[in-house]
C-alpha cells in the first residue's frame, strides 16, 4: 500500500508501532540537539575511568586476599563487559570503533578483543517522519512519487541507519537503506575529541611506546567515512556482484542507482534464511553440508582470486535463498588485497613450509604486519614457537579460530602490527569456520582451503614437479640476487659506521643482575637513613611532649621501614638467582 505523508492519523499509528517494535532508550547522542561540551565530558569521563581501571589492574593491593592470575583475568573480563556496554551508550562512532578494535589484538589483551567482537550494533530506530525528510532531501522527491508503497516500520535498524521494504512503481520490490539523521555532525564532533585523546596516548611514555596511535586514528577515520558514504557502498556491491557473475550459487542484490545517494541506498529486495538458523535451513530441505563448503569457497575466492572481499561476513550478513543460493548483504566495509601483497604472501608461506623463522619475519616486515625494532630476537623466537607448535600437527586437525587466538595472544605487547586487512581476514575465517561447523559438525575449513592454498603456493602452475622446479629456480635467483647485493650492503654498513648511525647492542645478564643489586643497596642505605632520622625526631618530639608531631614522624618512619623490608626481600631474591 502507498503511504501518504498528509495522513496524520496513519502517521501517528505508524509512530506508535515503531515505538512498540523498537523500545527507545534515552541516548544523549540520539537527540536532535546535543552539546559539544556535554559530549566532550561524556567521552573523557569514559576514557579517564578506563585508564583508572587499567592502572588499578597493575596494583597488587587492589585485589582483596592477594593478586592471582585468575583474579586478574576475572577483573579484565568484567572490565571488558563494561567497555562494551559503555561504547553502545556512547553511540555510532564508538560502536564502530569498538568493532574495529576487536580486530586489533596487537593492541589489547584477548579478554577485551573477545568482548568487543560481541558488540551488537542494535539501537532504537528513528522516526518515519525523519525518513521522509531525508529521502526528500537526498532524492528530490517525496516518497509517494518515488515508490508505489513504502513500509514505515524498518525491517532492520542499526547505529548508522535503518532499512525499509518498499515497492517501485515499476513493480520491483526493494530494500531502502536510510542513514541516521545527524550522523555526519556526530562523527565530526566525536572524531575531533578522539584526536585529542589519541595525541595523549601517542605522547604517553608507556602506552605510546612502539605504537602508532595517530596512524590507527587515521585508519579508523577513513573506514568510518567510507562506511557512511552509501554511493561507495553501492559501488562495492556492484564490484562484488560482477566478481560472482559466473557463479549461480551466489546472489548479490542489485543496486538501483536512480534511487541512491550519499545517504540513501536502494537495493534489490533479496530475502532469505539467515545462515546461522540451522533448523530453518533443515526444514526448508537445504543441504547444510553443501552450504558449509560453499560459504568457505565463496570467501576464499574473494580473498585469493578476486582480491576484493567482504570484511564483515558475520551470520547476519549472509543468508540462503529457498533455492539454496548464498545471499550477501551490507557492503560498507570491504577489504582489498593489493597486487604486490600476493608475492609477499607467497614468501611468508614458503617460510612457514620450511619452518624458517627468519624468512617469515622478513616477509612479515615487508607485509607491514611487523615493525622492525632494535632487538628482533624475542620476535624471532615467538615466530619459531608458532612454527614448531602448528607445523608439527596434522593440517586437517588445526582450527582457524585456535590459530588466530594464539597468534593474537603472542602478538600482544610484541612489535606485531596486524593491518586491518590481515585481522579482517582472520576474523572472517574464524566466523566462517564457526558457521560451517554449525551447519555441518564434520566441516573442515582447512580441507576446503587446501586447493586454494596449493594454487597460491604454486602460483597456479602445473604439477608437483613443476612446483619443485619453480621453487628451485626461485631459490637460485634469490641466492644470486643476495650475492650480487652483498657488496652494496657492506658499503651501506660501513657508511653507517662512519656516520655513527650504527648501534651495537649486547646484553650481559650477570652484569644487569649485579647493577640492579647495587642500585637496590644504595636505595636501602637511603631508606635506612630516613628511618633513623624520623625515629630520632619522633623520640625528641615525644620527650618534649609534642605527642601529635611525634606520632606523625613515627608513622613516616614506619612506612619507610616497610619499604626497606620489601627491598631486603628483593635483595634476597637477587642473591638466590
Amino acid at each position: 500500500m502507498s503511504v501518504s505523508p498528509a495522513d496524520s492519523v496513519t502517521s501517528k499509528r505508524h509512530a506508535k508501532r515503531i515505538e512498540t517494535a523498537y523500545p527507545d532508550k534515552a541516548y544523549r547522542w540520539n537527540r536532535k540537539q546535543y552539546s559539544r561540551q556535554r559530549r566532550f565530558l561524556d567521552i573523557w569521563a569514559f576514557v579517564l575511568k578506563l585508564l583508572g581501571g587499567f592502572w588499578l589492574n597493575n596494583k597488587s593491593w587492589s585485589y582483596s586476599g592477594g593478586v592471582t592470575e585468575a583474579k586478574r583475568n576475572l577483573r579484565r573480563k568484567a572490565q571488558a563487559v563494561w567497555i562494551r556496554n559503555t561504547l553502545l551508550d556512547l553511540g555510532p562512532t564508538f560502536i564502530k570503533i569498538g568493532q574495529l578494535f576487536s580486530t586489533r589484538a596487537d593492541l589489547f589483551p584477548s579478554e577485551y578483543v573477545e568482548e568487543l567482537a560481541k558488540l551488537q550494533d542494535k539501537v532504537p530506530a528513528f522516526s518515519y517522519q525523519q525518513v521522509e525528510q531525508i529521502i526528500e532531501q537526498e532524492l528530490g522527491k517525496k516518497i509517494p512519487e518515488l515508490f508505489h508503497s513504502f513500509e514505515p516500520i524498518p525491517i532492520a535498524a542499526a547505529s548508522l541507519g535503518q532499512v525499509h521494504k518498499a515497492q517501485l512503481h515499476s513493480g520491483e520490490t526493494v530494500a531502502v537503506k536510510v542513514q541516521r539523521p545527524g550522523l555526519r555532525k556526530l562523527f565530526e564532533i566525536d572524531l575531533a575529541i578522539l584526536k585529542g585523546i589519541t595525541r595523549y596516548f601517542q605522547n604517553h611514555p608507556e602506552w605510546g611506546r612502539g605504537r602508532d596511535w595517530l596512524g590507527i586514528y587515521d585508519e579508523c577515520c577513513r573506514i568510518l567515512w567510507e562506511e557512511i558514504d552509501y554511493l561507495n557502498e553501492g559501488r562495492n556491491a556492484d564490484t562484488f556482484r560482477r566478481n560472482f557473475r559466473d557463479d549461480d550459487w551466489v546472489k548479490v542484490p542489485r543496486v538501483y542507482w536512480r534511487y541512491t545517494s550519499h545517504r540513501v541506498l536502494t537495493l534489490e529486495y533479496a530475502p532469505g534464511i539467515k545462515i546461522s538458523h540451522y533448523e530453518a535451513l533443515e526444514a526448508a530441505g537445504l543441504d547444510r553440508k553443501q552450504l558449509a563448503r560453499q560459504g568457505a569457497q565463496a570467501y576464499l575466492q574473494q580473498l585469493l582470486n578476486d582480491g576484493f572481499f567482504h570484511a564483515d561476513p558475520h551470520p547476519g550478513n549472509i543468508a540462503v535463498s529457498p533455492e539454496g543460493h548464498l545471499i550477501f548483504y551490507d557492503f560498507g566495509m570491504m577489504g582489498r588485497i593489493k597486487p604486490g601483497i600476493r608475492e609477499k604472501l607467497m614468501q611468508t608461506l614458503f617460510g612457514v613450509a620450511q619452518k624458517d623463522a627468519e624468512r617469515v619475519m622478513v616477509s612479515l616486515i615487508d607485509l607491514g604486519a611487523l615493525s622492525s625494532v632494535d632487538d628482533m630476537g624475542p620476535v624471532r623466537r615467538s615466530i619459531q614457537y608458532i612454527l614448531d607448535n602448528f607445523m608439527d600437527k596434522p593440517f586437517e586437525t588445526q582450527s582457524v579460530s585456535a590459530i588466530s587466538d594464539d597468534l593474537y595472544e603472542i602478538a600482544y605487547n610484541q612489535p606485531f602490527r596486524f593491518p586491518a586487512t590481515f585481522t579482517f581476514v582472520l576474523r572472517a575465517f574464524s566466523t566462517l569456520e564457526g558457521v560451517g561447523k554449525g551447519l555441518d559438525p564434520e566441516f573442515d575449513f582447512m580441507e576446503v582451503a587446501k586447493p586454494f592454498a596449493m594454487q597460491l603456493m604454486t602460483n597456479g602452475n602445473g604439477s608437483e614437479g613443476n612446483s619443485f622446479l619453480n621453487e628451485l629456480s626461485r631459490q637460485a635467483v634469490q641466492v644470486s640476487s643476495t650475492a650480487l647485493g652483498l657488496p652494496r650492503r657492506l658499503e651501506d654498513t660501513l657508511e653507517k659506521l662512519e656516520r655513527g648511525d650504527l648501534r651495537v647492542r649486547f646484553r650481559s645478564i650477570e652484569t644487569e643482575r649485579l647493577l640492579r643489586r647495587q642500585s637496590s643497596i644504595q636505595m636501602g642505605t637511603s631508606y635506612a637513613l630516613i628511618v633513623s632520622a624520623f625515629t630520632l625526631s619522633a623520640t625528641l618530639l615525644f620527650v618534649e611532649h609534642y605527642v601529635w608531631l611525634a606520632l606523625f614522624a613515627a608513622l613516616i618512619a614506619a612506612a619507610v621501614a616497610v619499604a626497606l623490608l620489601r627491598l631486603f626481600m628483593r635483595l634476597d631474591r637477587y642473591d638466590r638467582m
